[in-house]
Protein backbone atom coordinates (compact mmCIF):
# COMPACT_ATOMS: atom_id res chain seq x y z
CA UNK A 1 0.00 0.00 0.00
CA UNK A 2 1.34 3.43 -0.93
CA UNK A 3 1.83 5.66 2.07
CA UNK A 4 -0.07 8.96 1.64
CA UNK A 5 2.17 11.98 1.21
CA UNK A 6 1.74 14.56 3.98
CA UNK A 7 1.08 18.02 2.60
CA UNK A 8 3.96 20.40 3.28
CA UNK A 9 3.71 23.27 5.72
CA UNK A 10 3.09 25.87 3.01
CA UNK A 11 0.22 23.85 1.57
CA UNK A 12 -1.33 23.21 5.01
CA UNK A 13 -1.26 26.88 6.02
CA UNK A 14 -2.46 28.10 2.63
CA UNK A 15 -5.28 25.54 2.67
CA UNK A 16 -6.44 26.83 6.04
CA UNK A 17 -6.50 30.48 4.87
CA UNK A 18 -8.27 29.50 1.61
CA UNK A 19 -10.91 27.58 3.55
CA UNK A 20 -11.60 30.64 5.73
CA UNK A 21 -11.83 33.00 2.77
CA UNK A 22 -14.12 30.65 0.84
CA UNK A 23 -16.47 30.71 3.85
CA UNK A 24 -16.45 34.50 3.70
CA UNK A 25 -14.29 34.80 6.83
CA UNK A 26 -11.22 36.98 6.89
CA UNK A 27 -9.33 35.60 9.91
CA UNK A 28 -7.51 38.90 10.40
CA UNK A 29 -10.80 40.76 10.93
CA UNK A 30 -12.03 38.97 14.02
CA UNK A 31 -15.51 39.90 15.30
CA UNK A 32 -14.68 40.10 18.99
CA UNK A 33 -17.67 40.69 21.27
CA UNK A 34 -17.57 43.48 23.83
CA UNK A 35 -17.43 41.17 26.83
CA UNK A 36 -14.39 39.25 25.61
CA UNK A 37 -10.81 40.44 25.56
CA UNK A 38 -11.86 43.94 26.55
CA UNK A 39 -13.82 44.25 23.31
CA UNK A 40 -10.71 44.43 21.15
CA UNK A 41 -8.48 42.29 18.95
CA UNK A 42 -5.27 41.19 20.64
CA UNK A 43 -2.05 40.04 19.01
CA UNK A 44 -1.40 36.35 19.76
CA UNK A 45 1.26 36.06 22.47
CA UNK A 46 3.74 33.35 23.41
CA UNK A 47 3.86 32.08 26.99
CA UNK A 48 6.53 34.70 27.78
CA UNK A 49 4.45 37.61 26.48
CA UNK A 50 6.36 37.97 23.21
CA UNK A 51 4.00 38.54 20.26
CA UNK A 52 3.85 36.18 17.29
CA UNK A 53 4.77 37.55 13.87
CA UNK A 54 3.76 37.08 10.24
CA UNK A 55 1.54 34.21 9.19
CA UNK A 56 1.38 32.85 12.76
CA UNK A 57 -0.82 35.80 13.69
CA UNK A 58 -3.34 34.75 11.04
CA UNK A 59 -3.18 31.09 12.01
CA UNK A 60 -3.83 31.77 15.68
CA UNK A 61 -6.49 34.40 15.04
CA UNK A 62 -8.24 31.87 12.80
CA UNK A 63 -7.98 29.16 15.45
CA UNK A 64 -9.26 31.52 18.15
CA UNK A 65 -12.24 32.42 15.96
CA UNK A 66 -13.05 28.79 15.17
CA UNK A 67 -12.75 27.60 18.78
CA UNK A 68 -14.08 30.70 20.56
CA UNK A 69 -10.89 31.24 22.58
CA UNK A 70 -10.74 34.53 24.47
CA UNK A 71 -7.14 34.40 25.72
CA UNK A 72 -4.40 35.71 23.43
CA UNK A 73 -1.76 33.45 25.02
CA UNK A 74 -0.50 30.21 23.45
CA UNK A 75 2.16 27.67 24.45
CA UNK A 76 3.49 24.23 23.60
CA UNK A 77 2.62 21.11 25.59
CA UNK A 78 6.09 21.18 27.19
CA UNK A 79 5.90 24.88 28.07
CA UNK A 80 2.53 24.28 29.76
CA UNK A 81 3.97 21.34 31.70
CA UNK A 82 7.05 23.34 32.75
CA UNK A 83 4.72 26.03 34.15
CA UNK A 84 2.81 23.44 36.17
CA UNK A 85 -0.12 23.32 33.75
CA UNK A 86 -1.86 20.39 32.11
CA UNK A 87 -3.39 20.37 28.63
CA UNK A 88 -6.84 18.85 29.05
CA UNK A 89 -7.29 15.40 27.58
CA UNK A 90 -8.76 15.42 24.09
CA UNK A 91 -7.81 19.04 23.33
CA UNK A 92 -6.62 19.66 19.78
CA UNK A 93 -3.63 21.92 19.28
CA UNK A 94 -3.14 24.65 16.67
CA UNK A 95 -0.48 24.85 13.99
CA UNK A 96 2.22 27.52 14.03
CA UNK A 97 5.37 27.64 11.94
CA UNK A 98 9.03 28.36 12.52
CA UNK A 99 11.38 29.55 9.78
CA UNK A 100 15.17 29.49 9.90
CA UNK A 101 18.21 28.63 7.81
CA UNK A 102 20.81 25.92 8.02
CA UNK A 103 24.35 26.34 6.77
CA UNK A 104 25.76 23.61 4.55
CA UNK A 105 29.31 23.26 3.27
CA UNK A 106 29.62 22.05 -0.32
CA UNK A 107 32.82 21.00 -2.10
CA UNK A 108 33.36 21.71 -5.78
CA UNK A 109 34.18 18.40 -7.53
CA UNK A 110 36.64 20.06 -9.94
CA UNK A 111 38.48 22.59 -7.78
CA UNK A 112 37.99 21.09 -4.33
CA UNK A 113 37.00 24.55 -3.13
CA UNK A 114 34.53 24.60 -0.24
CA UNK A 115 31.64 27.05 -0.12
CA UNK A 116 28.99 27.62 2.50
CA UNK A 117 25.34 27.94 1.56
CA UNK A 118 22.40 29.08 3.64
CA UNK A 119 19.38 26.87 3.07
CA UNK A 120 16.03 28.19 4.33
CA UNK A 121 13.62 25.76 5.94
CA UNK A 122 10.28 25.87 7.67
CA UNK A 123 8.74 23.48 10.15
CA UNK A 124 5.43 23.38 11.94
CA UNK A 125 4.71 22.70 15.58
CA UNK A 126 1.67 22.61 17.82
CA UNK A 127 0.57 25.11 20.45
CA UNK A 128 -2.40 25.24 22.80
CA UNK A 129 -4.43 28.20 23.94
CA UNK A 130 -4.51 29.01 27.65
CA UNK A 131 -8.22 28.18 27.50
CA UNK A 132 -7.25 24.54 26.83
CA UNK A 133 -4.88 24.26 29.80
CA UNK A 134 -5.57 23.78 33.52
CA UNK A 135 -3.41 24.62 36.56
CA UNK A 136 -1.31 27.39 35.04
CA UNK A 137 -0.24 30.30 37.27
CA UNK A 138 -3.22 32.55 37.95
CA UNK A 139 -2.09 35.51 35.84
CA UNK A 140 -2.49 33.48 32.64
CA UNK A 141 -6.24 33.34 33.23
CA UNK A 142 -6.75 37.02 34.06
CA UNK A 143 -9.04 38.70 31.54
CA UNK A 144 -7.48 41.77 29.94
CA UNK A 145 -9.27 44.92 30.96
CA UNK A 146 -9.65 47.75 28.45
CA UNK A 147 -7.63 50.76 29.60
CA UNK A 148 -9.77 53.47 31.17
CA UNK A 149 -8.47 56.28 28.96
CA UNK A 150 -10.64 59.35 28.25
CA UNK A 151 -11.54 59.60 24.56
CA UNK A 152 -9.70 62.91 24.14
CA UNK A 153 -6.52 61.42 25.59
CA UNK A 154 -6.91 58.29 23.47
CA UNK A 155 -7.33 60.40 20.33
CA UNK A 156 -4.22 62.41 21.21
CA UNK A 157 -2.26 59.18 21.73
CA UNK A 158 -3.30 57.91 18.28
CA UNK A 159 -2.61 61.30 16.66
CA UNK A 160 0.84 61.28 18.21
CA UNK A 161 1.55 57.76 16.95
CA UNK A 162 0.79 58.62 13.33
CA UNK A 163 2.37 62.09 13.56
CA UNK A 164 5.65 60.54 14.74
CA UNK A 165 5.99 58.71 11.42
CA UNK A 166 6.46 62.02 9.59
CA UNK A 167 4.03 60.94 6.86
CA UNK A 168 2.29 63.76 4.96
CA UNK A 169 -1.47 63.39 5.39
CA UNK A 170 -3.89 65.61 3.47
CA UNK A 171 -7.61 65.82 4.19
CA UNK A 172 -10.41 66.39 1.72
CA UNK A 173 -12.65 64.60 -0.74
CA UNK A 174 -14.34 61.27 -0.14
CA UNK A 175 -11.54 58.78 -0.82
CA UNK A 176 -8.73 57.37 1.31
CA UNK A 177 -5.58 56.46 -0.62
CA UNK A 178 -1.80 56.69 -0.74
CA UNK A 179 -0.20 58.50 -3.69
CA UNK A 180 3.24 56.90 -4.19
CA UNK A 181 4.51 59.37 -6.82
CA UNK A 182 3.87 62.41 -4.61
CA UNK A 183 4.40 60.41 -1.40
CA UNK A 184 1.39 61.55 0.60
CA UNK A 185 -1.75 60.03 2.12
CA UNK A 186 -5.16 61.41 1.21
CA UNK A 187 -7.91 61.04 3.82
CA UNK A 188 -11.52 62.25 3.89
CA UNK A 189 -12.18 64.86 6.59
CA UNK A 190 -12.35 63.50 10.12
CA UNK A 191 -16.12 64.23 10.50
CA UNK A 192 -16.83 62.06 7.43
CA UNK A 193 -16.11 58.92 9.49
CA UNK A 194 -18.72 57.35 11.75
CA UNK A 195 -16.37 57.57 14.73
CA UNK A 196 -12.74 58.28 15.63
CA UNK A 197 -11.83 54.59 15.64
CA UNK A 198 -12.94 54.19 12.02
CA UNK A 199 -10.78 57.14 11.02
CA UNK A 200 -7.66 55.77 12.67
CA UNK A 201 -8.24 52.22 11.41
CA UNK A 202 -8.51 53.59 7.84
CA UNK A 203 -5.39 55.68 8.39
CA UNK A 204 -3.57 52.54 9.60
CA UNK A 205 -4.40 50.90 6.26
CA UNK A 206 -3.07 53.81 4.22
CA UNK A 207 -0.02 54.07 6.48
CA UNK A 208 0.78 50.44 5.68
CA UNK A 209 0.74 51.36 1.97
CA UNK A 210 2.97 54.36 2.85
CA UNK A 211 5.64 52.03 4.28
CA UNK A 212 5.98 50.39 0.86
CA UNK A 213 7.39 53.54 -0.79
CA UNK A 214 10.83 53.15 -2.42
CA UNK A 215 12.39 55.36 0.28
CA UNK A 216 11.14 53.08 3.04
CA UNK A 217 10.47 49.31 2.70
CA UNK A 218 10.46 49.49 -1.10
CA UNK A 219 7.57 47.24 -2.10
CA UNK A 220 6.41 47.46 -5.70
CA UNK A 221 3.33 49.71 -5.55
CA UNK A 222 2.50 49.64 -9.26
CA UNK A 223 -1.28 49.95 -9.58
CA UNK A 224 -1.22 49.02 -13.28
CA UNK A 225 -0.59 45.34 -12.53
CA UNK A 226 -3.98 44.32 -11.10
CA UNK A 227 -2.81 41.01 -9.65
CA UNK A 228 0.27 42.55 -8.09
CA UNK A 229 -1.72 45.38 -6.58
CA UNK A 230 -4.21 42.91 -5.19
CA UNK A 231 -1.29 41.46 -3.23
CA UNK A 232 -0.35 44.93 -2.00
CA UNK A 233 -3.94 45.44 -0.84
CA UNK A 234 -3.69 42.19 1.12
CA UNK A 235 -0.43 43.41 2.68
CA UNK A 236 -2.15 46.68 3.64
CA UNK A 237 -5.19 44.93 5.08
CA UNK A 238 -3.04 42.55 7.12
CA UNK A 239 -0.66 45.31 8.20
CA UNK A 240 -3.57 47.48 9.32
CA UNK A 241 -5.04 44.57 11.31
CA UNK A 242 -1.69 43.95 13.03
CA UNK A 243 -1.25 47.65 13.74
CA UNK A 244 -4.81 48.05 15.03
CA UNK A 245 -4.19 45.19 17.44
CA UNK A 246 -1.10 47.03 18.71
CA UNK A 247 -3.05 50.28 19.07
CA UNK A 248 -6.13 48.70 20.69
CA UNK A 249 -8.55 49.76 17.96
CA UNK A 250 -10.89 47.64 15.84
CA UNK A 251 -9.81 47.09 12.20
CA UNK A 252 -12.05 48.66 9.58
CA UNK A 253 -13.66 46.29 7.07
CA UNK A 254 -13.07 47.86 3.66
CA UNK A 255 -16.07 47.29 1.44
CA UNK A 256 -13.96 47.91 -1.66
CA UNK A 257 -11.88 44.86 -0.75
CA UNK A 258 -14.68 42.46 -1.59
CA UNK A 259 -13.47 42.73 -5.19
CA UNK A 260 -9.98 41.62 -4.14
CA UNK A 261 -11.03 38.40 -2.42
CA UNK A 262 -11.31 36.53 -5.74
CA UNK A 263 -7.79 37.72 -6.65
CA UNK A 264 -6.48 36.64 -3.24
CA UNK A 265 -8.04 33.20 -3.57
CA UNK A 266 -6.58 32.72 -7.05
CA UNK A 267 -3.14 33.85 -5.89
CA UNK A 268 -3.30 31.59 -2.83
CA UNK A 269 -4.23 28.59 -4.96
CA UNK A 270 -1.57 29.36 -7.57
CA UNK A 271 1.23 30.03 -5.08
CA UNK A 272 1.27 28.23 -1.73
CA UNK A 273 3.83 30.73 -0.40
CA UNK A 274 1.76 33.81 -1.27
CA UNK A 275 0.20 34.24 2.19
CA UNK A 276 3.59 33.80 3.89
CA UNK A 277 5.06 36.60 1.78
CA UNK A 278 2.09 38.93 2.33
CA UNK A 279 2.02 38.33 6.10
CA UNK A 280 5.77 38.84 6.34
CA UNK A 281 5.55 42.16 4.48
CA UNK A 282 2.64 43.18 6.72
CA UNK A 283 4.57 42.39 9.89
CA UNK A 284 7.53 44.40 8.64
CA UNK A 285 5.24 47.32 7.82
CA UNK A 286 3.68 47.33 11.31
CA UNK A 287 7.13 47.05 12.91
CA UNK A 288 8.41 49.88 10.69
CA UNK A 289 5.64 52.20 11.90
CA UNK A 290 6.27 51.17 15.51
CA UNK A 291 9.94 51.97 15.00
CA UNK A 292 9.21 55.67 14.55
CA UNK A 293 7.83 55.80 18.08
CA UNK A 294 11.13 54.57 19.55
CA UNK A 295 13.05 57.07 17.43
CA UNK A 296 10.83 59.93 18.57
CA UNK A 297 11.13 58.94 22.22
CA UNK A 298 14.91 58.79 21.89
CA UNK A 299 14.92 62.25 20.33
CA UNK A 300 12.82 63.68 23.18
CA UNK A 301 15.03 62.11 25.81
CA UNK A 302 18.19 63.41 24.09
CA UNK A 303 16.75 66.94 24.01
CA UNK A 304 15.73 66.88 27.70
Amino acid sequence: MTKPVKPDIYARVTGQIVADLEKGVRPWIKPWSAERAGGRVLRPLRHNGKPYQGVNILLLWGSALENDFSSPVWMTFKQARDLGGHVRQGEKGSLVVFADTIRKTETDDKTGEETEKSIPFMKGYTVFNVGQIDDLPFHYYAKPEPPAIPEAERTERLDRFFRNTGARVRHGGNRACFAPAADFIQMPPFPAFRDAESYYATLAHEMTHWTGHASRLDRNLDRQDRQHYAREELVAELGAAFLCANLAITPETREDHAAYIAHWLKALKDDKRFIFSAASHASRAADHLEGYQTQEQSRIEAAA
